[in-house]
C-alpha cells in the first residue's frame, strides 16, 4: 500500500532492474541503476547562474533514493520496509523523499516514467509513408534484438531481480497498471482523430488500448520465460516471431474499425518477411 504522500502517474511492460540496462528511447526508466527520469517535482527550475549543477544533484538524490529504495525491498520484500526507513538508508528526511517520489511505490515503478509515451512518440516520428502499426513493430523488434528489458527478453541477473519484485508486489502490478492507462491515453493522442474537445476519438483510443496490451502480453511472455530459466538469446526467435502474429492480429482487427489510416499500407518494401500482403491488402510483417 502507499504511504503518505500522494499519488502519481504511472505502462504495463517489464523494465529494467538496478543496474540493469537501459530501456528504450524514453522507455526511461526501465533500466538501469537507479534510472533517470523527472525528479518528481523535487524543487524549481535551476537558477541561471548554474542549472546544470542544480539538475545533476537532483539526478544523484533521485538515483540514490532510487537504489537505496529497491536494494532494500529486494532484501527484505517491499512491505516489509517503511518509507522512513528508505529516506534513512539514502539520508535524506521523510519530506525530500516525498518530493521526488510521491508514493512508496514510485520508488520502483518510477522506472517506467519515461516509457509512458514511447509508443506515442514512435508513433509521432515515424518516417514518411510508414503506418503507425508498422512503425511500433519496428521499434518492437528492435528492442529485441537490444534486449532492451522493457519487451521482457533480458537476462540480466539484476533485471530479473528487479522483476521478481515488481511482479511479486501486488501494490507495484497495481501502480503499473495505472501508466498503462497514461500510455493508452498518450498513444491515443498520436494515432488521431478528434473526439470531444481534447479528447481522441472513440476508434482512436480503443486501437491504443488494443497496442499497448499486446505490448504487455508479449513482454510478460518473454520474461516468463526467461525467469524459468531459458537464455535470452533461445527465446529470441521466438519472441519476434510472437512479435509478428500479434502485429499481423492488430492490423487485421482494426483495418476495418479505423477510417483515420492507422493501418495502411507503408509504401513500397513494407512487407519485410515474406514479401507479399495479408487478405485486406495490409502489408505482412516480420515474424
Amino acid at each position: 500500500m502507499a504511504e503518505a504522500g500522494g499519488r502519481g502517474g504511472g505502462p504495463g511492460v517489464p523494465g529494467g532492474g538496478a543496474g540493469g540496462t537501459g530501456g528504450a528511447g524514453g522507455t526511461g526508466a526501465a533500466g538501469g541503476t537507479g534510472g533517470t527520469g523527472a525528479a518528481g517535482g523535487a524543487g524549481g527550475a535551476g537558477a541561471d547562474a548554474a542549472p546544470g549543477l542544480r539538475e545533476r544533484k537532483k539526478a544523484r538524490t533521485y538515483r540514490a533514493i532510487s537504489d537505496a529504495a529497491i536494494a532494500l525491498f529486494q532484501e527484505r520484500g517491499f512491505d516489509r520496509v517503511s518509507v522512513a526507513e528508505v529516506a534513512a538508508a539514502a539520508e535524506v528526511s521523510k519530506p525530500t523523499l516525498f518530493r521526488y517520489f510521491p508514493a512508496k511505490e514510485d520508488l520502483v515503478v518510477h522506472r517506467f516514467a519515461d516509457h509512458r509515451d514511447e509508443a506515442a512518440r514512435v508513433v509521432a516520428a515515424r518516417p514518411e509513408g510508414v503506418g503507425p502499426l508498422e512503425a511500433l513493430h519496428r521499434h518492437h523488434l528492435d528492442g529485441l534484438d537490444r534486449r532492451d528489458p522493457v519487451t521482457g527478453l533480458s537476462d540480466e541477473p539484476s533485471v530479473l531481480a528487479f522483476h521478481r519484485l515488481l511482479y511479486g508486489t501486488p501494490s507495484l502490478v497495481a501502480r503499473l497498471h495505472a501508466y498503462q492507462g497514461e500510455s493508452e491515453r498518450a498513444l491515443a493522442e498520436a494515432l488521431g482523430g478528434t473526439g470531444a474537445p481534447g479528447r481522441p476519438a472513440v476508434a482512436a483510443r480503443l486501437a491504443a488500448g488494443q497496442i499497448v496490451a499486446v505490448l504487455r502480453v508479449l513482454a510478460e511472455e518473454n520474461w516468463r520465460r526467461v525467469e524459468a530459466g531459458e537464455s535470452a538469446d533461445r527465446v529470441h526467435p521466438d519472441a519476434v516471431a510472437a512479435a509478428g502474429v500479434a502485429f499481423r492480429q492488430l492490423a487485421e482487427g482494426l483495418a476495418e474499425g479505423l477510417a483515420e489510416g492507422l493501418v495502411r499500407e507503408s509504401g513500397e518494401g513494407s512487407a519485410r518477411s515474406s514479401g507479399g500482403k495479408e487478405a485486406g491488402g495490409l502489408p505482412t510483417v516480420r515474424a
